[in-house]
């Protein structure tokens, strides 16, 4: 096992362009959220820390950790506005290199005067070991679980149907029996796709998270890792559609999926599952992440309960602070 002197630990502030790259290549792909490019794009206005650990041995960043601060609030978070930040690390890297990585972040934020540090993880299903040595060691490091999520996925190796609870399975019969198909619609139908979606959450009392001209410029930049997928009736009319995101060779994330009130006795957001589940089967994706369901309130029963009844598999994702 490779000693301290093995790893060195490289830090730079972001400039007009975003956050700096790594000097060395990286031994892992990083997840969209985690490029530098895509870093570049959150407008939060405070400055972005980019912390790499560096193994002389291969040549390699084994590791990434970018942290915006706000020094109006002392508060240090990674991430601020994407799905999640913390640290991203290559497979097999041992917890010691971690903790220098995170020994050599601390003391810089705590020498800036920041007085807390939040990291929100990745879902353990991403990266089950990566998730779980990162876990471990901010545990050992005095860190404390602020939020702990059911994340919900499906294994596109699983049969979809299958797998379905009864009641889902009769309504995806019911999606056939009616002529509704799934589809994978061009980039330039998004500005009618996010007026529906967001029409669809307006009904339930739900916002979106993101503007229109901040989704068109992420299909833009990322054209191979953004989707729009849709559930058409006979008419041509919608049922249902999604955002989804490549968020790594691994995973396909159903970001924005949404249907009108007026669908509810169909269900075409079982027939949009079915599609995407095929679609990350044929492109040798590992995970289609369904999300986390928490509210304000705290978990989202019945939201949870249907992604059981998809047949998701249950998983966890945990964001975690400290005091510095």
């Amino acid at each position: 096992m490779p000693g301290a002197s093995a790893f060195a630990v490289r830090m730079a502030e972001s400039g007009p362009a975003g956050p700096v790259p790594p000097q060395l290549p990286l031994a892992f792909e990083p997840f969209l959220y985690l490029r530098p490019e895509h870093q570049a794009l959150a407008p939060h206005g405070g400055p972005v820390l980019s912390f790499y650990l560096e193994e002389a041995v291969s040549g390699r960043t084994v590791a990434q950790l970018y942290i915006v601060l706000d020094n109006q609030d002392k508060v240090a978070q990674s991430p601020v506005q994407a799905p999640f930040g913390a640290v991203q690390l290559a497979t097999g890297l041992p917890p010691m290199g971690l903790h220098q990585l995170l020994d050599a972040a601390e003391r810089e934020l705590a020498g800036r005067g920041m007085q807390r540090f939040l990291l929100r993880s990745y879902p353990f299903a991403y990266d089950p070991a990566g998730a779980a040595t990162l876990a471990e060691t901010l545990r050992q490091r005095g860190y404390r679980v602020a939020l702990a999520e059911q994340n919900y996925y499906l294994d596109p190796a699983r049969d979809y149907e299958t797998h379905l609870h009864p009641s889902e399975r009769r309504r995806l019969h019911k999606c056939r029996r009616h002529g509704l198909h799934f589809e994978q619609e061009p980039p330039f139908l998004l500005p009618a796709a996010y007026a529906f979606i967001e029409a669809c959450r307006q009904e339930r009392g739900q916002a979106l998270s993101l503007s229109l001209a901040r989704v068109q410029e992420l299909f833009q930049r990322f054209p191979r890792e953004h989707f729009l997928f849709s559930v058409r009736q006979p008419d041509g009319a919608w049922a249902a559609l999604t955002v989804a995101i490549r968020v790594s060779e691994r995973v396909l994330y159903n970001f924005y999926p949404a249907s009108p009130l007026r669908c509810n006795a169909f269900s075409p957001v079982v027939m949009l599952n079915e599609g995407l589940h095929a679609f990350a089967r044929a492109s040798d994706l590992a995970v289609l992440d369904l999300g986390t369901s928490t509210l304000d309130t705290g978990p989202n029963a019945s939201l949870l309960r249907f992604k059981r009844h998809l047949g998701g598999v249950a998983g966890l994702r945990l964001s975690w602070e400290r005091a510095l």
